[in-house]
């Protein structure tokens, strides 16, 4: 047995290492696509164990299981999700600029309803596929390597005749980086690799006469042509898209909204996130158009209604949803992709060359091989035509050899030693043979009916067609512009039979501007029960209900409608809401939650102070906590955008107690849990920031706290609770801050 090595080695290095390789792992061999083909690895694995399972495009379907297993079994051992996922987006029309597989079954929806199980489903390669993707696989066009246990061999990328890369885009994220190319349309972009192949050092902007911009399978409208330079030159930008909105007229005078297209961002939960932002917009009032909103959507396409009030601002509408909702949204481009074997982020000219470059390499290797062939062809022909000038001497040494070895060796040597000739001119012609050990071959199995004289005449037409493919498949190799005739001939009869029309318009559009429906400005009363339910009603509607109001609810505050609500919490925290996010109805209305109003969590925070945040401006506000510390700080400190602020800073284990309104010409009482008071007054209390601790209001003993404190006028009667006793605040006597206070005996 081997004694054991010890490698001494600085740990950190070696997690480096590890990490490095792991996310070169990662980025190379899983989440970014080859920049020759724009497949993935799980993506060229599938459609090659396809291919060699026979599940051509002319043949029936076969379950996806039986694909997914073959493939994680052979080629990809990460799991079948992943293998059946990559499955179903290659069989997806609405994800994909050309569908690679062709699906039968359920195969999920635009409305991101999932694919059926495997089990269920069945699929074959497309057509397309077959033709662009897998085509002579058998003419050693491309490496082949080991796969994860050596026992097969797999393609180290497939023969794509296409910009595949352009034609269907791609997503993924790696480590540290993540790739995002849009789709196109196969005509333009094959229009595109025609022009640089005939000018190579034609320009971005010249290219794009012929890649006008993304063509998504989606459609939608692109909105900023552009930037759309930019983003070819660079690989990097942001796409602007926006859906297709119709206007169709209903009886009596009125009008809907139709939308027939929509952004490719929005595909999946997207849709269904865009009807909820539409009703939202009609709850929070932002707009008053809208009577209705349906998803008429089928096989036959996208048809989202939205229905209309009589004489609505229809321009005004849609922009409205362009800015609003998801309607108009962006497409962040990143078009990162391996090259050469590492990442690298191209522009639209960078990509073309190298898929140019690859097709220069997969013709000259399928011509070299099919040259190769042929001159081998030629070199039997040849032996066979001689053979046939001379069959009777070929016949007579066949008949005169004593096994195929001797008769051999005299066709290819004229070795005569072993064999029983006729005569001795025989023998002398024989001992002049020098066929190749091919043409042998080809002699000693060729048939006795080869020698009827049309079948040597076929021979001769035979070997001129091999000679004239010779002299074909020689001019292509040895001649550049020859090649680029074959590719480009190839390029043209992928585009006549599969190209298929533009989707998605591409234009400078004017930026979506909306007048916002101006609210008309009124006073309310805010009302939240102790259950954390909040509506508000109007002024008069309280009034004829003060009582019950005042009974029911925890706070009742009197606002204006465009105001905000302001929520001091215990953990020291300040949550804002609109008052127009809070349900406006009748008296009785149950209202909602103030948690799904605002950031506030009720099962984590007690509210302390309630108040309208612009009158909380002109005031200033008393803060307390549980450790005895005071503070006033001024309202206007409190008047931010954010909907959560800190207001104030706590120490460990402590929390907010009191806040309120305070003017100096009020005296503070302060009250501990263990019963002790401490009145003072207010002018005592220095003034400190919203970020401040504050000072020491009250001396606590051991394991006491602070429980409560009160503001009062002098001369007010003002009274408190403590264990159930009535305490005379006014008859306190008077003290000073930051001093012990006097226990109460009752």
């Amino acid at each position: 047995m081997p004694e054991e090595q010890i490698i001494r080695t600085e740990y950190s290095d070696l997690m480096k290492k590890s990490y490095i390789d792991y996310a070169m792992s990662v980025i190379i061999a899983r989440a970014l696509p080859d920049v020759r083909d724009g497949l993935k690895p799980v993506q060229r694995r599938t459609l090659y164990d396809m291919h060699e399972l026979g599940i051509r495009w002319d043949r029936p379907y076969r379950k996806c299981a039986r694909i997914v297993g073959d493939t994680m079994g052979k080629y990809h051992p990460h799991g079948d999700s992943s293998i059946y996922e990559a499955l179903v987006v290659m069989a997806q029309d609405f994800k994909k600029g050309m569908v690679l597989v062709d699906g039968h079954g359920n195969f999920g929806s635009i409305e991101g309803d999932g694919a059926a199980a495997m089990r269920y489903t069945e699929a074959r390669l497309a057509k397309f596929t077959q033709m662009a993707f897998l085509q002579d696989l058998d003419k050693d066009v491309i490496n082949f390597v080991p796969n994860f246990d050596e026992t097969e061999k797999e393609p180290e990328v497939l023969p794509v005749r296409v910009p595949n890369l352009l034609v269907n885009g791609a997503e993924g994220i790696a480590v540290g980086m993540a790739t995002s190319i849009p789709t196109h349309n196969l005509g333009e972009v094959i229009d595109a690799v025609k022009a640089y192949m005939k000018n190579d050092d034609i320009s971005t902007r010249q290219l794009m006469k012929y890649v006008k911009g993304p063509d998504f399978p989606t459609g939608g409208i692109v909105v900023n042509k552009d930037d759309l330079l930019n983003i070819y030159e660079t690989g990097v930008g942001k796409i602007k898209i926006r859906g297709k909105v119709e206007v169709e007229d209903m009886k009596g005078g009125k009008q809907r909204l139709v939308i027939t297209e929509i952004p490719y961002t929005m595909i999946g939960a997207g849709i269904g996130k865009f009807l909820n932002d539409v009703c939202a917009l009609v709850e929070t009032k932002k707009t008053g158009d809208i009577v209705d909103i349906s998803n008429q959507s089928s096989k036959e396409g996208i048809r989202i209604v939205i229905e209309l009030k009589k004489g609505a601002d229809v321009k005004n509408l849609t922009n409205m949803l362009y800015k609003k909702t998801r309607l108009e949204d962006t497409f962040g481009v990143n078009m990162l992709a391996v090259a050469d074997g590492r990442p690298e982020t191209m522009g639209l000219k960078k990509i073309i060359e190298h898929h140019v470059d690859f097709q220069f390499e997969l013709a000259t290797r399928k011509y070299k091989t099919l040259l190769a062939k042929e001159l081998e062809k030629k070199e039997i022909q040849e032996g066979l035509i001689k053979a046939c000038d001379v069959i009777d001497l070929i016949i007579e040494i066949l008949r005169g050899s004593r096994s195929v070895q001797d008769a051999k060796a005299c066709l290819t040597q004229g070795l005569t030693e072993n064999i029983t000739f006729k005569s001795k001119i025989s023998k002398k012609m024989a001992s002049m043979l020098r066929f190749t050990e091919r043409q042998a071959d080809a002699i000693l199995q060729m048939r006795l009916y080869r020698l009827i004289g049309l079948e040597i005449d076929a021979l001769m037409k035979e070997h001129e067609e091999t000679l004239a493919n010779i002299a074909r498949y020689e001019d292509i190799l040895n001649n550049y512009d020859s090649m680029a005739d074959v590719i480009i001939e190839e390029l043209d009869a992928f585009k006549k039979e599969f190209a298929v029309p533009r989707k998605t318009v591409v234009e400078n559009a004017e930026e979506a501007v909306f007048e916002e429906k101006k609210i008309e400005e009124q006073e309310v009363v805010f009302l939240m029960d102790r259950f954390g339910y909040a509506r508000c009603v109007d002024t008069s509607t309280y009034e004829r209900n003060r009582e019950a109001a005042d009974s029911e609810n925890r706070f009742v505050l009197t606002c204006l409608n465009t105001g905000k609500i302001c929520i001091f919490t215990d953990t020291g925290k300040m949550h804002q809401v609109k008052v127009l996010d809070v349900p406006y109805g009748k008296f009785r209305d149950k209202g909602q939650p103030i948690d799904n109003m605002s950031n506030f969590d009720s099962t984590s925070e007690e509210i302390v102070y309630m108040c309208d945040g612009e009158q909380m401006r002109f005031a200033m506000l008393f803060f307390a906590t549980r450790q005895g510390m005071v503070k006033k700080v001024a309202g206007t400190e409190f008047q931010v955008s954010k909907r959560t602020i800190a207001a104030t800073k706590l120490q460990e284990g402590d929390a907010l107690v009191t806040v309120a309104v305070i003017n100096d010409n009020q005296y503070v009482v302060l009250q501990t849990k263990d019963g002790y008071f401490l009145r003072f007054q207010a002018e005592e209390v220095s003034e400190k920031k919203k970020g401040a601790v504050g000072v020491r209001g009250i001396r606590l003993r051991k394991n006491d706290e602070l429980e409560a404190a009160y503001l009062f006028e002098d001369g007010e009667d003002a009274k408190a609770l403590y264990k159930e006793k009535e305490v005379a605040l006014n008859r306190l006597r008077i003290g000073k801050r930051d001093t012990q206070g006097v226990k109460n005996r009752g």
